[in-house]
């Protein structure tokens, strides 16, 4: 057997900044669990998170009873699928077992929960109510996690095209740098080009969940939105102290607003669910836009950046001897697709 310590599952499978829920709730419990797992049994990151999906529909079952005892019940069996749902991914990367067939299981599981327990907690109140007001709900919470998780995957997906193409641009601007020195003797070397690699950043606000991405306010791609809101980094830094990212409402707290706190809110206030979730997706969906607007800024800035590096190249192409033009690489295009 292994022999882990508390210490190597904080210092190998923390993110470095992550969910507030998660963070606060979650991984104080979740690591004790994954070292005594790792240590003292063979279970897989797979089997977790076939564990997490049971949890999650016995928690489905038992918001369809609607009853308060029930709801209780079913908003901490989805804490605890949450729970389970964290560690897969820690013993994947305590172990190294991690795999791509895994991460697939793991997002698809996710969205099979969500859609269960909406359908089960908000049928569970339409049944006891008659008010189609719950059916109603239930349709907004599927399409705000497919909303959430949609944009992630697109906007990451954009944002590693351009961090690629401004890449090819860089590094094509350095190499006929280098050829133009040569061929006329010796030219000053352009300093904006050092930091040409750095001049598109990852973003964690539209990260997908289960990454460990930087945000440095100083980068490129960051300057429009940073000039516009100065105050931004300084929150997010004092967050950052704590590992919690600046984006306060993603799709974890607002799954756990829908499946833990609006049953325990309506386990104590009758008709709470709806005012509860309500909240949290004005929450999301404000928090999405933040996404959206700061994608936007980033866009112009790569658009700004590939502009530059592009005339470089084509000025250093034209301090070339004919027969070096040849050679050189095609121009560095905007990606379409």
């Amino acid at each position: 057997m292994a022999n882990f310590t508390l210490d190597d599952v904080r210092q190998r499978t923390y993110k470095a900044r992550d969910a507030w829920w998660t963070v606060l709730l979650v991984d104080p419990l979740a690591s004790r669990l994954v070292k005594f797992t790792a240590n003292r049994t063979r279970v897989t990151p797979n089997q977790l998170t076939v564990g997490a999906l049971i949890l999650g529909l016995a928690a489905g079952a038992c918001f369809a009873v609607a009853s308060w005892p029930w709801l209780l019940a079913g908003a901490l069996l989805y804490h605890l699928s949450f729970t389970l749902d964290c560690m897969d991914g820690k013993i994947a990367r305590l172990k190294g077992t991690g795999s791509v067939f895994g991460a697939w299981l793991d997002y698809i599981f996710d969205r099979v929960r969500v859609l269960a327990c909406a359908i089960a907690l908000m049928g569970g109140q339409y049944a006891a109510t008659g008010n189609v007001a719950y059916i109603w709900t239930a349709l907004a919470v599927v399409f705000l996690d497919m909303l959430r998780y949609m944009d992630a995957l697109e906007i990451y997906k954009v944002r590693t095209q351009m961090r690629n193409t401004l890449t090819a641009a860089r590094r094509e601007a350095h190499d006929l740098e280098q050829a133009a020195q040569r061929a006329n003797g010796g030219l000053p070397a352009d300093d904006d080009l050092l930091s040409a690699e750095e001049a598109i950043g990852d973003d964690p606000d539209a990260d997908l969940e289960n990454r460990v991405i930087g945000d440095d306010p100083n980068v490129a791609l960051q300057q429009g939105f940073n000039k516009r809101f100065p105050w931004y980094a300084r929150i997010r830094n004092v967050l950052m102290a704590g590992r919690i990212r600046p984006h306060l409402v993603s799709g974890i707290e607002f799954q756990m607003g829908v499946f833990i706190i609006a049953p325990i809110a309506a386990a104590v206030v009758s008709g709470a669910i709806i005012p509860v979730v309500a909240i949290s997706g004005a929450g999301l969906l404000a928090f999405e836009l933040v996404i959206i607007y700061k994608f936007w800024l980033s866009s112009r800035d790569y658009s700004r950046n590939l502009a530059n590096l592009n005339a470089k190249i084509a000025d250093y192409r034209t301090q070339l001897p004919t027969d070096h033009h040849q050679e050189a690489a095609t121009p560095v295009t905007t990606n379409s697709g």
